[in-house]
């Protein structure tokens, strides 16, 4: 059809954790530039599975760029060329006539390849099963107006809360680092009142379970804010600084 693209795709195949992988090349013809990035994977995988062949294991559930399932590296950049955007987010348009695209998984230590383009991230959900929660009775609901709020602590806390959880920081992170993600569960709790049940010991336990999954050290790069689709800010982990060093102090002085 006129307009459309011809593109090569280099795409990272790996059949288990432990499976040696490659790169697989392969032709796409007929791509519309308004496809969504996983619209051209879903039409790779049709054609793959019509000549017989596996098709290509990836992550994606909403599609509308907040449950953070979507997870590729694409061209040497997570979620692609974009700022802001995820994969599910981004069009064939970015792209032109005959381009040649690469496509990874995350790549870190603490979320191992399970197949192909997927890979798991469950060390961030035992993260946050380690202090991102808050106390709260449960069996009632409380009047909106019973918490008055601040604007500007409001407006920080939603930002913060604003992360996805998709790990593009990590695999940003020429250190594999995960404190832009924990940073922002910490923040959108240690500035609402909600969060203070557990503040003195939330930003320990949480920093010490990073550290048990094996992520590595923050060196103030930055790349993980650049390359994050909802664009969580750096002022984040400097709070995250600051609310474990309290939490030192009070588990010290107890």
């Amino acid at each position: 059809m006129e307009g459309n693209m011809r593109l090569s795709l280099k795409v990272w195949r790996q059949s288990n954790t432990d499976a040696a992988g490659g790169f697989e090349d392969y032709k796409l013809d007929n791509v519309s530039p308004d496809m969504s990035f996983l619209e051209m994977f879903d039409v790779l995988n049709e054609q793959l599975i019509e000549e017989g062949k596996e098709p290509v294991a990836f992550d994606h559930d909403c599609r509308e760029g907040i449950c953070g399932m979507c997870s590729m590296y694409i061209n040497g950049r997570p979620h692609g060329p974009l700022r802001g955007v995820t994969t599910c987010q981004l069009h064939m348009r970015s792209f032109k006539d005959g381009d040649t695209i690469v496509v990874e998984p995350w790549r870190a230590q603490a979320f191992p390849v399970i197949k192909d383009l997927v890979v798991d991230r469950d060390a961030f959900d035992r993260v946050i099963s380690a202090g991102g929660f808050v106390s709260v009775n449960t069996g009632n609901a409380q009047d909106a107006n019973s918490l008055p709020i601040a604007k500007e602590a409001a407006d920080d806390a939603f930002a913060a809360a604003a992360c996805i959880g998709c790990g593009a920081c990590v695999a940003a992170c020429k250190n594999a680092s995960a404190m832009l993600f924990v940073s922002a569960k910490i923040s959108q709790l240690a500035l609402l009142p909600q969060g203070q049940a557990e503040r003195s010991i939330r930003a320990e336990k949480m920093v010490a379970q990073m550290d048990a999954e094996g992520f590595g050290a923050c060196t103030n790069t930055g790349a993980c804010s650049a390359e994050c689709p909802k664009e969580i800010s750096l002022e984040n982990i400097a709070r995250m600084n600051r609310e474990y060093i309290g939490a030192k102090f009070s588990s010290s002085a107890v």
